[in-house]
């Protein structure tokens, strides 16, 4: 390779390497629900719902909760809140399925589609990126 090849290299890995940590740079995922939902919770609470083990807020009221499609949203989601790899919870509910368990949360499209779920549907709880929570529907957990 001539130097001015490898210069030419090195600056598309930079470039590449920068890119894909853009890809990767996202605000804080929050926990939302319907507003008129008055419950307060903390993570495990949220995790319960999320993995099936209740199917009902604090207080009883029924909760519905929705995934967003596989992504760095969806696995941050799992490792901080739910503290499960996307590994451990792919096995987690195969398991679940094959033994006539619980089922998985309902797998939206985008965070706009949860964001437009859990605002029109009373009892539904879902995640978002920060940047897109409006006051359309109440922030659980930052």
């Amino acid at each position: 390779m001539t130097s001015m090849q490898l210069s030419i290299t090195k600056q598309l890995v930079v470039l590449a390497l920068a890119g894909a940590g853009m890809g990767l740079a996202r605000a804080d995922a929050v926990v939302i629900v319907h507003p008129s939902n008055a419950v307060s919770m903390d993570d495990e609470q949220v995790s319960k719902i999320f993995l099936g083990q209740t199917k009902t807020f604090p207080g009883g009221a029924e909760a519905t909760p929705v995934d967003n499609k596989e992504g760095p949203l969806r696995e941050d989601f799992g490792n901080k809140v739910l503290k499960k790899s996307p590994a451990q919870l792919k096995a987690l509910w195969a398991r679940q399925i094959f033994t006539g368990g619980a089922k998985p949360p309902r797998e939206l499209a985008s965070e706009d589609e949860v964001l437009k779920f859990v605002a029109s549907t009373p009892g539904a709880i879902g995640y978002i990126d920060s940047s897109k929570a409006n006051s359309s529907v109440k922030v659980l957990k930052r």
